[in-house]
């Protein structure tokens, strides 16, 4: 390959160091990466599909849907461990649900009839998540009053915070990300319960990478913490260091899809 296209259809709180991650590896692997961000990501993910992306960070729901309709498009290759103890040095994350500071929910069983938000129906920790913890307790999302898709998570934390409903379940990173760039946040709202942990969303590869471009990709990727100007990078999104992973390693989305979704 004499050039390589990465993208990310990850909450857009993180871009800057998906931009960071294009310039390192193009260094490292001494050909272009080009990062593309400039479209919806919608339109990311199609390209994605249509394999005129190389490279890309996607959410564990959509991967198992797209590897289970057609094995071997893509493959995970690395996934992040964030820095924060919680995550127990692990590729995974959680989705903590969140409420109005002065709101007077306390526990999940008080949002029974309340308005919920939740990101879009492709999101492990806002929807695929919150369906699986509801089916487990033997409800639905008809256990909310009011059920609304926000688009994204940071639009579901924006709306707790103008009381337009009354809680959400938010990425764990995505939330920790936003109270590092607004820290007022973090004093007007409260988290009630967490769901998980799910495995961390992949970086994945399509079919147009050869073998040897994954093994440079995952040495470059998991060498990173190892390195003072990886590491710089990795640190400014409060990430401790990539893991290799497989598809194995994102079968528990798949069993909670099967109990939480039917699928």
């Amino acid at each position: 390959m004499n050039s390589l296209t990465l993208s990310t259809v990850q909450a857009p709180n993180m871009d800057f160091f998906c931009r960071d991650l294009a310039d390192y590896l193009s260094d490292h692997l001494h050909i272009p990466v080009h990062f593309l961000i400039d479209l919806p990501w919608t339109e990311r993910d199609h390209l994605l599909d249509e394999g005129k992306i190389d490279l890309c960070w996607i959410c564990g729901l959509p991967y198992v849907r797209k590897a289970d309709r057609s094995p071997g498009a893509i493959t995970p290759i690395v996934a992040p461990v964030m820095v924060a103890s919680r995550y127990q040095d692990r590729p995974i994350y959680f989705s903590d649900v969140v409420v109005h500071r002065d709101s007077p929910f306390q526990t999940l069983d008080d949002l029974q009839g309340a308005a919920w938000a939740y990101n879009e129906p492709g999101s492990q920790s806002g929807y695929g998540v919150v369906r699986y913890a509801l089916a487990v307790r033997g409800e639905t999302l008809g256990f909310f009053g009011r059920v609304i898709e926000s688009g994204a998570h940071q639009t579901s934390l924006q709306m707790i915070l103008r009381r337009e409903v009354d809680a959400s379940a938010i990425d764990s990173t995505v939330l920790e990300q936003e109270l590092n760039d607004d820290p007022d946040i973090g004093s007007r709202i409260r988290v009630i319960d967490t769901f998980g942990p799910s495995p961390i969303p992949p970086w994945v590869v399509t079919e147009r990478a050869s073998l040897q471009m994954r093994q440079s990709l995952q040495e470059i990727l998991t060498g990173m913490d190892s390195r003072p100007a990886g590491r710089a990078i990795l640190e400014k999104a409060c990430i401790a260091r990539f893991a290799r992973v497989d598809d194995r390693d994102y079968d528990p989305i798949r069993e909670m899809a099967r109990i939480g979704l039917g699928k």
